[in-house]
C-alpha cells in the first residue's frame, strides 16, 4: 500500500512518470516478498490477508484512479464506472485466488497456471495506454482506452488459464543460474534505461502470449483424461 497510495497521490497532482514508478515498484516487490517471507520461514496468515489488501490497493484502486484521473475523467460518469469495474475486477481477482489456493480437487498440473490474469500483471497491462504518450505514441482516444481498460478488467476475473511464474525460481537448472542471472541484470538495466519502452514491449508480448497458456493447459487437460 506504500506504493499504490502515493501513487493515486502523484496521479491528481499529474507527476505521470513518478506515478507509474511506484506501480512498477509494487509490482516486483509483489513478485520476491513471498520467496523472501518463505525464506526467512516468515509467513503468517496474518501476512497473507495484509498482502492481499496491499495488493487490491496497489493494483486494483490505484491504477484504476490513475487512469480516471489521467484521461478517463473526460467521460465523465462512463470513465468512472469503467475505472470502478478494473478495481472491483482487481478485488475480485484477489479473493478467488485466496479461496482456491488450497482446492484439494485441482489437478497436479494446475500449480503451474493462474486462473485469470494475476492482479499485478493485470495493473502493469492496462496502463499501457499512459506508457505509449510516454514513449511519443500520440494518445489513445478516451473511449479506445475505456474499453481496454474493461478489456483487462475481464480477464483478471476470467476463467482462461494464465502461465504462472511462482515455481520458475525453484527449477532453474545449476548450469543455467549464470545465464538466468545475466538476463536478469540485463533487464534490469534496459528497465531503469527505457522504462516506457520495456514496459510497453512487455504489456503487448504479456497480452499476446495469453493463448499459448490456454492451450498448454488444454494439452494438459487431454493428457490427464
Amino acid at each position: 500500500m506504500r506504493a499504490g497510495l502515493p501513487a493515486i497521490r502523484l496521479a491528481i497532482e499529474s507527476k505521470l512518470e513518478w506515478a507509474l514508478a511506484a506501480i512498477v515498484f509494487a509490482a516486483i516487490l509483489d513478485g520476491i516478498d513471498g520467496r523472501v517471507a518463505r525464506m526467512l520461514k516468515g509467513t503468517s496468515k496474518f501476512g497473507a490477508e495484509l498482502d492481499s489488501l496491499a495488493d487490491f490497493v496497489n493494483f486494483g484502486v490505484a491504477p484504476a484512479l490513475m487512469l480516471y484521473f489521467w484521461q478517463l475523467r473526460e467521460l465523465n460518469n462512463v470513465g468512472w464506472i469503467a475505472a470502478m469495474i478494473f478495481a472491483i475486477s482487481g478485488g475480485l481477482r484477489l479473493a478467488r485466488f485466496n479461496a482456491t489456493m488450497d482446492d484439494p480437487n485441482r489437478p497436479a498440473f494446475a500449480a503451474n497456471y493462474f486462473t485469470g490474469v494475476p492482479a499485478p500483471a493485470g495493473a502493469i497491462c492496462v496502463l499501457l495506454p499512459m506508457y505509449l504518450v510516454l514513449i511519443g505514441a500520440p494518445q489513445l482516444p478516451v473511449t479506445v482506452t475505456a474499453v481496454f481498460t474493461l478489456t483487462m478488467a475481464f480477464l483478471m476475473v476470467s476463467r482462461l488459464p494464465v502461465f504462472s511464474g511462482k515455481r520458475v525460481g525453484k527449477r532453474v537448472p545449476p548450469e543455467l543460474v549464470l545465464p538466468v542471472f545475466v538476463v536478469v541484470v540485463l533487464f534490469v538495466a534496459l528497465l531503469i534505461s527505457y522504462p516506457w519502452e520495456v514496459l510497453s514491449a512487455g504489456a503487448v508480448l504479456y497480452l499476446a502470449c495469453l493463448p499459448l497458456g490456454w492451450l498448454s493447459y488444454r494439452d494438459y487437460q487431454r493428457r490427464d483424461a
